[in-house]
């Protein structure tokens, strides 16, 4: 039981169960005690004449006494290392029950620099009421982004909606007018689709069962769907692609290669350049694609995963800023990763590693 005590230990507890100083105190006080016992033994035993009553009314107050500080120092002790932190403890957990995220503790400062339980107990709840203020923010603040973005095409849709119904119209009119409801629709159908997708995705327990495919096939077909839009913009499209076969649920990653391409031609200019590679670096698939667009500052790099987030408020209408989000969780959840090395007008670059490999050999 001991030894299981020790190995379950939390390793920033750096102060024993209990100390030599604690042992030197307790020993104190039963000295005090006992030399206080010595004394009136000896008082009494000096003292010649006393009755049998004064001496066991005498013994009695001494016991008394010596219970009362007994007492005292029991309580002084619980209450200092015990009670006290725990009703701050007990008063700051009411506060967040109650909504107030911005509660912390000051944990207690020891002179030798070293945590008990109780310091690193205060430190676990600060921990913790660091991560709730922040799960609050980012909810309040999803909320807020939805109630934005649907809002947008739908008084779109309400406004041009109700220009429709004017007489005076011209044929070109109602057709222009009728596009931006086409439009706008069209952005919102996508808004909730994407809404719809990553919940599915923060709440998907079971992932479907992967299939073994040629991830180059997969990415050429995602690339060549978006050949339309490179060339209106007259993008030089390069792509090196190595034949390797992975194993993961198809439709899940064309969510990541579709998102990836639809910011890249988004962002590269006219006549700009996309370049897509995908090699086998040990022994993981490692997928890069480079745009030759405005590039990001590190604020944007930071954030560029977060639901909602567009660094570049002059594309937001071409977009709802759930596109990295998603991709983003669709290779949290099969064991990927993806970083973007970029700087402000020099591009960006988007770097995805899969692990699970079905075959290093061509297909």
């Amino acid at each position: 039981m001991k030894w299981k005590q020790k190995k379950d230990k939390d390793p920033r507890v750096t102060v024993k169960d209990f100390s030599f100083k604690e042992w030197g105190l307790i020993f104190l006080v039963l000295v005090v005690i006992n030399g206080n016992h010595m004394f009136v033994y000896q008082t009494l035993s000096n003292m010649e004449g006393i009755s049998v009553q004064f001496l066991i009314n005498a013994l009695i107050i001494y016991l008394v006494v010596n219970a009362l500080f007994l007492c005292f120092f029991i309580w002084f002790v619980r209450y200092r290392y015990q009670t006290k932190p725990v009703k701050k403890l007990s008063e700051a957990a009411r506060n967040i029950a109650a909504g107030d995220f911005s509660v912390r503790l000051e944990i207690p400062a020891r002179k030798d620099g070293r945590k008990d339980y109780i310091g690193v107990m205060f430190e676990d709840f600060n921990t913790m009421a660091d991560e709730l203020s922040s799960t609050e923010t980012l909810k309040n603040d999803f909320i807020a982004n939805v109630s934005h973005e649907i809002k947008t095409p739908l008084a779109i849709i309400q406004n041009y909606a109700a220009a429709l119904q004017s007489d005076d119209l011209s044929s070109e009119e109602r057709h222009e007018f009728t596009g931006t409801i086409q439009e706008a629709a069209r952005k919102l159908s996508a808004l909730v689709t994407n809404i719809l997708r990553l919940n599915k995705l923060e709440n998907q327990d079971i992932l479907p069962a992967p299939v073994i495919y040629n991830l180059a096939e997969q990415i050429r077909c995602c690339a060549l769907a978006f050949e339309d839009l490179w060339e209106e913009k007259g993008i030089f499209f390069d792509a090196d692609l190595e034949e390797i076969t992975v194993q993961y649920d198809e439709s899940m990653m064309e969510l990541v290669w579709n998102n990836l391409l639809s910011n890249a031609v988004k962002f590269t200019p006219l006549n700009g350049t996309i370049g897509l590679s995908l090699k086998m670096e040990d022994g993981l698939a490692v997928f890069r694609i480079a745009d030759s667009g405005c590039g990001m500052d590190e604020i944007t790099r930071r954030r560029i995963f977060d639901k909602f987030y567009q660094g570049d408020s002059s594309h937001s209408q071409e977009g709802n800023g759930l596109g990295l989000a998603l991709a983003k969780k669709v290779l949290d959840l099969v064991g990927g990763t993806i970083r973007v090395d970029s700087e402000p007008g020099k591009g960006s670059l988007f770097t995805v590693c899969l692990g699970n490999i079905s075959g290093n050999s061509a297909v």
